[in-house]
C-alpha cells in the first residue's frame, strides 16, 4: 500500500528532513521524491509505503503539520489518487 504526501508553502531549511522524519516515526517509507523550488516557494510531491505504519493517514498528516506548521500538506492514499486523476 502507497500514499501521496505534497507539501507546498514558503522555502525554508530543513522541510525534505522535517518531514521524512515524521515519516520515519510513524513507520512509513519513503520510496520516491520529487522538489522544485520556484523562486521562493517550496512544492514537494513524495510516494511513501504505509504497508506497516503504525498510525492512521490522518494522524501522519498531523504529525507532518507539527513539523512544517507554515506549509500546506496533504495525505491521500494512493488508490484515491490515482482515482481523481483517471479520465
Amino acid at each position: 500500500m502507497k500514499a501521496v504526501i505534497t507539501v507546498i508553502g514558503k522555502d525554508m531549511v530543513g522541510i525534505l528532513a522535517k518531514v521524512s522524519s515524521a515519516c520515519a516515526k510513524s513507520n512509513v517509507n519513503v520510496v520516491e521524491v520529487t522538489q522544485s523550488i520556484l523562486d521562493e516557494y517550496f512544492a514537494m510531491i513524495m510516494l511513501v509505503d504505509i504497508e506497516k505504519m503504525e498510525c492512521s493517514l490522518e494522524e501522519l498528516k498531523g504529525s507532518i503539520l507539527q513539523e512544517v506548521p507554515a506549509m500546506t500538506v496533504h495525505v491521500m492514499h494512493e488508490d484515491i489518487f490515482n482515482s481523481m486523476h483517471q479520465i
